[in-house]
């Protein structure tokens, strides 16, 4: 029988990535192969699910720090900025996963369907989830890589599918995390909307005492919810965010690395150049003179 893993293989190898990430367009997918630990990589994780198909790989987020392996699953349920790297990749047998973003609308609309997870009390309130990855839901997106590659099945039978998908998250491991965020009177959703609000506008100062009235939240009670969900304060939230999207604007554009710093929210472009290298190891001219000598 056709595994996840083998079809995740073969479509890498029909595009002819040897190595790095491919955005499969018919079914919204991505899949990585690395054939070799790699170092560390900052980046934002958007609500997603990530199956661990071969190797294994590293996440941090803040203090919080999980190792994903071979037949483990991640879920993220708001968008995060974290370290990663590949910890466990060979040659003969590489680090292979696929991510599947999730439509919280969907979940939203489903939800009312799944009974209250029991046990919700006490659980930890970090936003990345991971558990074992259920044979069922694998079934579930290898059916719908399959009904994707065709253009009739992947506009009448696809969409079925993806909802299937989501309703097994709601059904499986995740569904106590996935209910905390979706109920909209529940604290992780109120961190969720706060986020939302942060990464609306980065340039934007937050000041944390205003971002925790308009979500119905005591300061005190705020910040240390935000830094439980998150794994960092909303500062840094911030900071982190800038400091990413300040780097995707250095390796896509032209722009001056000043003109890049005030649009992402610094009035100065010593200390924009300063917590960059200290982010990323390199001053943003380096990283683009570095990116262009790839």
């Amino acid at each position: 029988m056709t595994t996840l893993l083998d079809r995740a293989v073969a479509l890498m190898d029909e595009a002819g990535l040897l190595q790095g990430g491919l955005a499969h367009a018919e079914s919204g997918m991505h899949f990585l192969r690395f054939d070799a630990p790699s170092p560390q990589q900052a980046t934002v994780y958007r609500p997603l699910l990530c199956l661990v198909l071969q190797g294994a790989k590293q996440v941090s987020a803040g203090a919080h720090s999980l190792t994903v392996a071979a037949g483990q699953s991640l879920l993220v349920s708001h968008a995060l900025p974290v370290v990663s790297r590949i910890s466990h990749a060979a040659p003969e047998t590489p680090h292979v996963a696929l991510v599947f973003p999730l439509d919280l609308d969907m979940l939203r609309g489903l939800a009312p369907a799944v009974p209250p997870a029991p046990g919700t009390r006490g659980r930890d309130p970090f936003s990345i989830t991971l558990c074992p990855t259920d044979p069922a839901m694998q079934d579930a997106l290898i059916r719908y890589l399959d009904q994707c590659a065709n253009r009739e099945t992947r506009q009448l039978l696809a969409p079925i599918t993806r909802e299937e998908i989501h309703a097994r998250l709601l059904l499986g491991p995740q569904t106590a995390a996935l209910q905390k965020l979706l109920w909209h009177e529940t604290t992780a959703s109120r961190i969720f909307q706060a986020t939302r609000e942060i990464q609306s506008d980065l340039s934007r100062t937050v000041v944390v005492g205003e971002l925790a009235d308009r979500v119905g939240m005591s300061t005190s009670a705020f910040f240390e919810l935000f830094k439980a969900v998150t794994g960092t304060s909303p500062l840094q939230y911030q900071k982190d965010l800038r400091l990413l999207h300040a780097r995707d604007a250095l390796r896509s554009s032209s722009a001056k690395v000043s003109q890049i710093a005030f649009r992402v929210g610094y009035e100065s472009s010593a200390q924009f150049s300063r917590e960059y290298a200290r982010k990323f190891g390199l001053s943003p001219r380096q990283d683009r003179a570095a990116l262009a000598a790839e």
